[in-house]
Order: structure tokens, then sequence, then C-alpha cells
């Protein structure tokens, strides 16, 4: 797919998701069916398949943080659609590049102080420390849906996005 007809899309997602916290399902829903359909119609049904194929991988990326409610869902129905846009042969540089996008963005927000590192911290610890007591660390922090720990993702996925596309049209 061109890069010119998903820049404003990409951008009118980060700055909905910035600015209201949620991303439209009209926009993410409605982008991964457009590029279905543009894959259906320039490419044919083995060209549809692979869109679709990439773009259930690409939602899996994020499935299990949306499971522990480190992602929301309209953030997995971004990178479906940014799945259905780049295509099966793009997908592994839209993931790696969305992923690294990701840690930039957080370290911009906690150098910034807009991003509370204490549920950050708590998670870490959950994963990788085995004797933390869980219960007893949950006390004293943010609420989940505070504006203290919500990262807009949705600014990772349009860089990887647009990063993976450049990187393949040059």
């Amino acid at each position: 797919m061109e890069l010119l007809p998903v820049v404003p899309w990409t951008v009118w997602l980060c700055w909905h998701d910035c600015r209201e916290r949620r991303l439209p399902n009209w926009l993410t829903i409605g982008g991964a069916l457009v590029a279905l359909t543009w894959r259906l119609g320039y490419g044919g049904l083995e060209s549809l398949v692979a869109g679709f194929a990439a773009a259930a991988l690409a939602g899996l990326f994020l499935f299990i943080p949306f499971l522990l409610h480190g992602a929301g869902a309209g953030d997995v129905k971004m990178l479906f659609a940014a799945g259905a846009i780049v295509g099966w042969p793009q997908l592994p540089v839209l993931l790696l590049a969305t992923s690294l996008a990701g840690v930039a963005v957080v370290v911009v927000m906690l150098i910034g102080k807009r991003l509370n590192p204490a549920r950050l911290g708590h998670w870490t610890r959950c994963l990788f420390d085995w004797r933390y007591d869980r219960a007893a660390g949950r006390v004293g922090l943010p609420a989940a849906d505070s504006e203290e720990v919500r990262v807009p993702f949705s600014l990772a996925i349009g860089a990887g996005l647009l990063f993976s596309l450049l990187v393949f049209s040059l």
C-alpha cells in the first residue's frame, strides 16, 4: 500500500489518542476494512489472505498485553489495521519498529514526567522477581485508568507503520 494515503489516517489516530485517550472504532476497524478491500481489489484473493494473516498476527502481538490490561482494545485494532496495510513481508519490520518506538515513547514520557514509573516497576517485578509480593506491591499504585499511567501507544504503532512503509518504498 502506498505511504501517502496512510499518513493522514495515522496522524488522525495519533492525535485523537493523545487528545481523547481512545481510538475510535470507525477509524481503526474502518482502516482495516479499507486496507483489506484495497488488497482484494489490487492484489486479488492471495493478497487479501496474506493481508488478513498479517493483520491477525499483528493483532495477536498485543493480545497478551491487552489481557493483562497493558494495552487497550483500540491499540490492538490499530495494530491489526497496520498489519493489513503492510502485509506479510513487511510485518516483522512493523512489529520491530513499533516495539522500539514504544520504548522511545515510554522513555520520553518518563523523562518529561508525564508517566508515573511505579506501575511499570510493579509489572517488571511481577514478571522477573518470583519472590515479589504482588498484593503488597499493588498498594499505593496509581489507578490503572489514571492519566499518570496511560501511554498513547498509537504513537508507537503509527511510527512503526510509517517507518515500515517508508523502508519498503525506497
